[in-house]
């Protein structure tokens, strides 16, 4: 009988959190014993959303899940990885754009922390969907509702 608990985290900046996101999350709470959506704060950037704001969307997906949990995390994603005892690192791969960059993140991870990635791909739908893009059609005064929860929605709007 394996009694191992195996912990994952699902890194990222969420600015803002996407259905793609949700996806990833949705499918991978149930491959893992404990997903930690690890939202990842770079004090050099400058994100649309701030902070509280992306824990409180992320909170308001996740509460339904009694496994996936939220943290937020500053430094190296595999120190972080560490500190919560997660083994694998969850990551969506969009398209083939994504490889080469997302493989040689892998690769490195790997070799510094032994710590495994798990590429998911996005449903079919939301294959398309960057938080970057949304970012840009929000901030040109573009509909977002096909592309984030209608909750992360009436935030952006109300943000203006």
């Amino acid at each position: 009988m394996n009694t191992t608990h195996r912990i994952a985290i699902f890194p990222g900046t969420f600015d803002p959190l996407t259905l793609g996101h949700l996806d990833l999350i949705d499918r991978g709470k149930d491959l893992f014993d404990e997903l930690i959506v690890a939202v990842g704060v770079n004090p050099d950037k400058t994100p649309l959303l701030s902070v509280e704001q992306r824990i409180d969307l992320i909170e308001h997906v996740i509460k339904p899940y009694p496994n996936v949990g939220l943290l937020t995390y500053t430094g190296l994603t595999v120190n972080f990885a560490k500190q919560v005892g997660a083994t694998v690192m969850l990551r969506g791969l969009r398209d083939d754009t994504d490889l080469p960059m997302e493989t040689a993140l892998a690769q490195t991870n790997r070799a510094i922390s032994e710590i495994e990635t798990l590429f998911l791909l996005p449903a079919p739908g939301y294959a398309f969907i960057h938080s970057s893009l949304v970012r840009q059609i929000h901030l040109h005064g573009g509909d977002v509702s096909a592309l984030v929860p209608p909750h992360v929605r009436d935030v952006l709007k109300q943000k203006g």
